[in-house]
């Protein structure tokens, strides 16, 4: 039973990932139709992020009241009324509107489903549900380019996800009972392991995170990564369309690989890191998506931009769940799960501000500054994470030379 609910959760995770690629690539079409200038689509995606941010921040207590699975079957049904909303909005305004139960749907089934997996379910679970992400995150361009090639109806884009997420909520409502079944079975799964964490010493005192040496650099780290990622998938069709001459829907397939490439990045990192450590995943992606923005800002054929978003996405894969999986050693197990909590909401602050920063300046100049943002801001989430390896390094060693000394 344990592992055909685990299948209900992948698909739940799909179905997370479709709507955040949607605006990205429609946006060349509705901002026509709409009559909205370009930088609106920084805006509505700010609405959705801020409303991710609250709903994460507020998910313990209503998790902790309602439970898991009527918090993530709301949460799908908030999510799906926001679509529908989408396809059906006159005016920006409305869009603005419907954004708002979109973002609070979205932070409160991502917390929800990240906890219950955590709890219930092996490790290795959580690097391929965030691939699942990427599956329906690649999905959501190709399914909009294929209305927009066909009978260039975005609305109709914004309708089938609907529909999607509704489907979903249908079968979360008729398993709704399995939550605390498989909590019950699952139980005795991790407690071992969950005793052995609870009955090792501590690494750090009691102080709040931000006075922790060496936080500050790895939120600034956070803060990039999501920043590069959301941008990315915001203005890439954007950028292909105002700078590379390439039609709408053409640059929302060229963009859906970019996800792709997030996507397959995690189902194979999922492998490597069992022979290989998060510290060279990290920097091995943090250098490929360096390399990737570098290819969109030379001047190349339009065809290398897509080997550029490829490469990009392909990079940014393991660094997330990696930088995640981290924290405990290098900040110590007692203050992890408080360091966790701030990460997750620096990261969803880069997705808020970042992109709707680039729409500024594309508005006051061109979209064309898009690859240069890029490229500046890989190369800053590359710099801070290496400050943070070289700070972690030095205080392992004069640790060692302390102990040696003692002795």
């Amino acid at each position: 039973m344990a592992t055909f609910f685990l299948l209900i959760i992948y698909l739940a995770f799909i179905s997370l990932g479709l709507p955040d690629s949607l605006l990205g690539s429609a946006w060349p079409i509705m901002r026509g139709d709409l009559g909205a200038p370009l930088g609106t689509a920084g805006v509505l995606f700010m609405i959705v992020a801020a409303g991710t941010i609250v709903s994460s921040l507020a998910s313990g207590t209503v998790l902790r009241r309602f439970g898991t699975g009527k918090v993530t079957l709301a949460s799908c049904i908030m999510t799906a009324v926001a679509l529908l909303g989408y396809s059906l909005a006159p005016s920006v305004f409305w869009l603005g509107v419907c954004a708002i139960p979109l973002g609070l749907g979205a932070g409160s089934v991502d917390a929800g489903l990240n906890n219950y997996v955590a709890a219930h379910y092996k490790t290795h679970h959580m690097s391929w549900l965030h691939c699942f992400w990427g599956v329906g995150a690649t999905l959501g361009p190709v399914i909009m380019a294929g209305f927009i090639s066909g009978d260039g109806h975005w609305r109709n884009g914004y309708l089938t996800v609907a529909i999607i997420q509704f489907a979903l909520v249908v079968i979360l409502f008729f398993t709704l009972p399995l939550w605390d079944r498989v909590a019950q079975s699952a139980g005795d799964f991790r407690k071992e392991e969950l005793s052995e964490l609870e009955a090792e010493p501590s690494d750090a005192g009691r102080v709040k995170p931000l006075q922790i040496p060496g936080v500050k650099l790895a939120l600034v780290s956070f803060l990039f990564y999501c920043g590069v990622e959301a941008t990315v998938g915001l203005w890439g069709s954007s950028y292909l369309v105002g700078v590379k001459n390439i039609g709408a829907a053409t640059a929302a397939s060229w963009v859906s690989m970019y996800y792709a490439g997030i996507t397959a990045g995690r189902f194979i990192a999922g492998f490597v890191t069992f022979k290989v450590s998060n510290l060279v995943m990290i920097r091995t992606g943090q250098i490929t998506a360096l390399f990737g923005a570098v290819l969109l800002i030379l001047p190349l054929p339009a065809i290398l931009s897509l080997i550029g978003f490829l490469v990009i996405g392909l990079g940014l894969a393991p660094i997330y769940p990696c930088m995640l999986h981290e924290t405990p050693v290098r900040f110590g197990k007692q203050q992890s799960q408080t360091i966790m909590g701030v990460q997750m909401a620096v990261a969803y602050t880069g997705s808020t501000f970042m992109p709707p920063l680039l729409g500024f300046l594309a508005s006051h100049s061109t979209i064309g500054v898009f690859p240069l943002y890029i490229v500046l801001s890989a190369a800053a989430m590359w710099l801070f994470s290496e400050r943070l390896n070289i700070f972690l390094k030095a205080r392992s060693r004069a640790a060692q030379g302390n102990m040696i000394s003692s002795r």
